[in-house]
């Protein structure tokens, strides 16, 4: 091993580096932006936990006329949230929307919880302490009815949404880049290959790989946990391939132009982290503030698990998903479009 040649590529790379200004800005650039944007969106107070809902016929926490004990109410880390009725309340709990729901009028102290929610768990036992506290009577316990959705159904659509995202967007974003980084790109400049054929292979092979991983995932992941499927496989699989359509295609804008990896891979971490954070992956949006809701519908993550879980956990037709299929084909056809309109072999 020659040090020597090791300290010439090492010294070599950071001067390619430093002199592309562009990406050496943006590794300083998005770090701030990450942090603005958990700024705005938890408003520069403590995160909220657990998400306690509450019906009344106005739609609004009020605590005016409550039983709920004083101490529960000013809990740390509760965030209550309000529903017009109980049945949209227990639609929300059964979809692990919210951990704990209360009827803060009810002298019994009623509650509802999805025993099969962690989150569920430990909010109940705060609230049964806060009881406790207070001397006040037993609480009177409802488990939702329906079928309950585990944790784990809820999540592992996000799971394999994020690992689509990452495989999209790098494997077609990214690799293209490269491509004419070195040159590739010129080569096929001299064939009969259009912008519109060539980002269409690009597509249609990621599309291919993610479809593949997607069924190797599953197979694997369903002999552990045993997935429950209340919806059409076929209807589940159509909504994962429009939605790795439509993430590959907005891979294939960003791969239009440009040549520097560096600045190229700031711009996909710009696009993929808040994506993740916002399309539902980890965690439900519910008692977000309206602008942030709004903004994650522009993602088409945030489509493509809205339906796969419609599918997964509620039994959802292709009727009922019509809506994120339609948004996912029109993001598509979109992106395709510019990418082809700015797309360069060589700059």
């Amino acid at each position: 091993m020659n040090f020597k040649r090791m300290w010439a590529m090492f010294t070599a790379r950071n001067h390619e580096f430093f002199r592309d200004r562009a990406a050496f800005g943006w590794n300083f650039l998005f770090p701030f932006l990450i942090i603005i944007g958990f700024g705005l969106i938890f408003g520069g107070k403590e995160h909220q936990q657990f998400k306690i809902g509450v019906w009344s016929a106005t739609a609004q926490v009020d605590f005016s006329k409550s039983t709920v004990p004083l101490s529960f109410q000013q809990g740390k880390y509760l965030q209550f949230i309000a529903f017009s009725s109980q049945a949209e309340g227990e639609q929300k709990l059964q979809h692990l929307k919210i951990d704990l729901l209360l009827d803060t009028q009810s002298p019994e102290h009623r509650y509802w919880i999805n025993d099969s929610s962690p989150q569920g768990y430990v909010a109940e036992q705060i609230f049964l302490a806060s009881l406790q506290d207070k001397s006040t009577r037993l609480a009177d316990k409802q488990v939702i009815k329906g079928v309950q959705i585990r944790y784990i159904d809820w999540l592992f659509p996000g799971i394999l949404g994020m690992n689509m995202m990452f495989s999209a967007l790098w494997g077609v974003g990214y690799v293209v880049v490269q491509y004419r980084k070195n040159g590739t790109l010129k080569r096929l400049k001299a064939t009969p290959l259009t912008p519109m054929e060539y980002l269409s292979a690009q597509m249609l092979s990621r599309i291919f790989l993610i479809m593949f991983t997607i069924i190797v995932v599953w197979i694997g992941s369903n002999l552990i946990f045993h997935f429950q499927v209340h919806g059409s496989y076929g209807v589940l699989a159509l909504i994962f391939f429009l939605g790795g359509l439509s993430l590959s295609s907005m891979g294939l804008v960003l791969a239009a132009r440009g040549t520097s990896e560096e600045f190229t891979s700031g711009i996909l971490n710009f696009i993929s982290w808040p994506m993740m954070f916002l399309s539902g992956v980890w965690f439900s949006l519910e008692g977000s503030p309206a602008w942030i809701q709004a903004v994650a519908k522009i993602f088409p993550l945030t489509h493509m698990l809205t339906g796969a879980r419609k599918i997964m956990n509620d039994g959802a037709t292709l009727a009922d998903v019509q809506s994120e299929c339609l948004i996912l084909i029109a993001i598509t056809l979109i992106c395709l479009t510019i990418a082809a309109r700015i797309f360069s072999w060589n700059e």
